[in-house]
């Protein structure tokens, strides 16, 4: 983005702290929440780089009263002829707290000459470079939707970053990657070399004496860990560190909110999708809906967040209860048997009303208004690390987890055709249009259009978010059937399945 719009933009995030949908307005960044106003952002505020507005698009991309779809130039081209489009919340907030990102990395193999070459040795020449780019490494395909709350500054930061975390991260193990069918050793060398003799299968890697270690009993219990496996710990750990970079980057700057992400990853034959929050995807495979994800909130997730209230009391501030009640308890109840449940239950029983059942719920509120502590209303992410209940010093981020859940569908294993597509959205999309709709009008608009048209499913995602849209009437954003649109931002990619083919 040209420094004409970084400057403008900075200075706009910097000061703002816009309210999601997720959250009670004033609870992020001001001064008695421990805010970062006064710091500069860690990203100015952009849309994705590949979209490559100019300043004028961008303004436009930001009216809330026309709504803008915003898709990808006719002359650009994301790998796999991945489709994408977005488009701005009816006002809830200032900015797109969407955020998104498409790109091809690559892992980088090493030898164990290679390992020995000095650096120098390695880039005498950009030829060089790029053979060793080609046929040294392995091709890395990465999607990543992050719905932003509170702000845009966490979204912008882990769009830009948790992919390079996972390449760096997947580089250490690039030995271990290609050769699916070996389990890869489970004890690694102390310096982590990949290039010792291997030993006995189940002895450490770093040219100890094990031999004599192995013939203990307790030596012959050892698990198998599949190649697929280590990749989902991976990414898994991935989004550890990222959360964890964003909390030590706002001592620095100020990286606003927290996000939902939703990422996959095409490694070898193999489709990787993590998802932590709300947003979601899904494969369409021959008219087929494949769910390749599940949302987390306070209503799929309650036993676990009860069970950390029930662990940790003091979490709750003397000011909640883990218990859920149908309803709030009036005091001249006090005595009397109501319905509860706690985090061992998934059914209802009677208990006898006491005091402490009088204080508000950890979660309370159904659907897409269920909160914790009355404030959020999804319960893993990235960021939200100053985020408080309302007027209090109860911090909220102990409930919240930034692990991701990881679907892995092999790729390699089906023949797809053109229409068979991968579709990835923020809650925006999903709230108002539900998966079998998603699928019957990507297959249907797909079908009208050839095969080899470049824009394909960049117009099949401008269609699909256009119907999640809807039309600006008098009395709102509605749908053909007069149901309210959603006003929510919206992000959605449509990747087709057969896209290393199509790429050729």
């Amino acid at each position: 983005m040209i420094s004409k719009v970084k400057n403008a933009m900075s200075s706009l995030v910097g000061g703002m702290i816009p309210h999601g949908h997720h959250h009670h307005p004033q609870q992020h960044g001001s001064a008695q929440n421990g805010g970062t106003d006064g710091l500069p952002p860690r990203f100015p505020y952009s849309r994705p780089e590949f979209l490559d507005l100019t300043q004028e698009l961008l303004q436009y991309s930001t009216e809330h009263a026309s709504r803008p779809v915003i898709t990808l130039k006719r002359d650009s081209r994301l790998p796999w002829r991945t489709g994408y489009a977005e488009v701005i919340n009816a006002g809830k907030s200032m900015l797109n707290e969407d955020q998104a990102s498409c790109e091809l990395l690559y892992i980088r193999k090493m030898s164990s000459k290679q390992q020995r070459c000095s650096i120098s040795a390695r880039l005498q020449s950009l030829k060089f470079i790029l053979r060793e780019i080609l046929f040294n490494s392995i091709p890395m395909h990465f999607w990543g939707v992050f719905d932003g709350h509170a702000g845009s500054g966490a979204a912008l930061m882990a769009s830009k970053l948790l992919q390079r975390i996972i390449r760096d991260r997947l580089c250490d193990v690039a030995h271990l990657l290609e050769n699916q069918n070996s389990p890869p050793p489970i004890c690694l060398a102390k310096n982590g070399s990949p290039f010792q003799a291997e030993a006995k299968k189940g002895a450490c890697l770093d040219g100890e004496e094990q031999d004599g270690l192995l013939d203990e009993p307790r030596f012959h219990m050892e698990k198998d860990i599949s190649v697929e496996s280590l990749v989902m710990g991976i990414i898994e750990t991935a989004f550890r560190q990222m959360d964890d970079l964003i909390e030590k980057e706002k001592e620095s700057f100020n990286i606003s909110g927290g996000c939902c992400s939703l990422i996959a990853i095409h490694l070898l034959g193999k489709l990787y999708v993590a998802n932590a929050g709300d947003s979601r995807a899904i494969i369409v495979r021959n008219n087929e809906v494949i769910p390749m994800s599940n949302e987390f909130t306070p209503e799929s997730e309650r036993q676990r967040l009860q069970y950390l209230g029930f662990l940790k009391p003091e979490l709750l501030g003397n000011e909640f209860t883990h218990i859920e009640f149908p309803r709030r308890i009036q005091h001249n109840e006090l005595g009397k048997k109501m319905l509860f449940r706690d985090h061992t239950m998934t059914g209802w029983a009677y208990k006898t009303i006491v005091e402490d059942d009088l204080k508000f719920p950890l979660i309370y509120g159904e659907g897409k208004k269920a909160r914790v502590m009355a404030t959020i209303g999804v319960t893993r992410g990235l960021g939200d690390h100053d985020l408080k209940v309302y007027n209090s010093n109860i911090h909220i981020k102990p409930f919240l987890s930034c692990c991701p859940e990881v679907k892995v569908y092999n790729i390699s294993e089906h023949k797809h055709g053109s229409d068979d597509v991968l579709i990835m959205g923020s809650d925006g999309l999903w709230d108002v249009t539900a998966d079998r709709d998603v699928a019957d009008a990507v297959s249907t608009f797909l079908s009208g259009r050839e095969p080899n048209d470049p824009l394909r499913y960049t117009l099949a995602a401008q269609d699909l978010l256009m119907r999640s849209r809807g039309v600006l009437k008098e009395r709102g954003w509605r749908l053909p059937n007069e149901r309210l649109g959603s006003g929510d931002d919206i992000t959605v990619f449509v990747i087709p399945l057969a896209g290393a083919e199509l790429e050729t």
